[in-house]
């Protein structure tokens, strides 16, 4: 019996002091094993889901000495429920880094030790931390695995869990709602030793594409090759949605022995395939996907010679080994008139 003045426990303080629940926690049916005086077993169900819903205390049950809680595992996971459930003072802390591993149409995929400060850098670099700390989501473990790819289905990605009663559950999760509709419950948290796998796409539109490459989980930047007459041949990083012109443009533009025309485009298509097109460069011109395309990652773009700096760099081969027979032919005239 308690003391005097002495206050039972409540169901909710004795949560917080295990660490709090975790978002697979059926709230509806805690159970509470309690031995009574007369020494038989009294089973009691709890339902904290009305406590948060209505605040009514009653649902917050005292305890007694000798009590056992059980906290079962919900048969499905509910995105609104995850977010209410995360808020609560008797939720598990989020905000402690977690290992998981994200596999599939990531830069970078792999396990990794994800915070609620991740931060993506370029593409295939992996992401950083930064900022205020948040609970870890699936864009924030994106994020730390270098980005997402641009032949990636946000659509269909799915979050392997292993519950603690050792029950696997398999979370869907559709990004483009996120992007499209700002439904951040897409944006699940994630728990301890979850997986996330990302599809890839079978097709995709360009409008997507620059949807996507403009979301805050693809990399800052992407890298492109550059080759040929520019003042800047090489790998340039660019913004994602970056037209071809200005990838010339970053390049260094052209150079005065650059065929200005046109450039050609080599681009690595999502079955595998391999285009090559020879497109009119026009620096003024806005976004167009048939003439002044938007760049992709590890796109190559040739800027090829004009016409004359051709004919002058052949002129150059023929005339350069006579030049230098008639240097071998004049070399003994030059030395007799040494001893003249």
């Amino acid at each position: 019996l308690a003391r005097e003045g002495t206050q039972f426990p409540s169901l909710v303080a004795a949560l917080e002091e295990a660490g709090g629940v975790t978002q697979s926690a059926d709230l509806r049916q805690i159970v509470i094993q309690r031995t009574t005086s007369g020494a038989s077993q009294q089973t009691i169900v709890a339902n904290l889901w009305q406590f948060l819903e209505t605040g009514d205390l009653r649902y917050n049950l005292s305890l007694r000495d000798g009590d056992t809680i059980l906290v079962p595992t919900r048969e499905s996971f509910d995105p609104h429920e995850s977010l209410r459930l995360a808020a609560a003072s008797f939720a598990a802390d989020e905000n402690r880094p977690l290992n998981i591993a994200i596999i599939g149409e990531v830069f970078r995929p792999g396990p990794y030790t994800v915070t609620g400060t991740a931060r993506t850098g370029a593409a295939g670099v992996p992401g950083g931390g930064g900022g205020n700390s948040i609970p870890p989501t699936v864009t924030r473990a994106i994020q730390v695995a270098g980005g997402i790819k641009p032949e990636a289905n946000i659509r269909e990605i799915q979050v392997y869990r292993r519950t603690r009663d050792g029950q696997e559950q398999t979370i869907a999760i559709n990004l483009w709602n996120l992007l499209a509709e700002g439904d951040i419950t897409e944006d699940i948290l994630l728990q301890e030793g979850d997986t996330v796998v990302v599809p890839e796409a079978d097709t995709l539109l360009p409008a997507e594409i620059a949807e996507v490459a403009a979301a805050s989980f693809s990399p800052n930047t992407i890298r492109v090759n550059v080759v040929g007459e520019v003042d800047n041949p090489g790998v340039i990083e660019v913004p994602p949605n970056t037209p071809l012109s200005q990838g010339v443009l970053a390049a260094g533009g052209f150079n005065n022995r650059a065929r200005t025309s046109n450039v050609e485009l080599i681009r690595l298509n999502l079955n595998g395939t391999v285009t090559r097109s020879s497109l009119a460069i026009d620096f003024a011109a806005g976004i167009d996907e048939s003439n002044n395309p938007l760049l992709r990652n590890n796109d190559i773009i040739i800027v090829k010679r004009s016409a004359s700096a051709t004919i002058a760099d052949t002129l150059d081969t023929l005339v350069t080994p006579l030049g230098r027979a008639f240097s071998l032919f004049t070399l003994p005239l030059s030395i007799l008139n040494l001893f003249e």
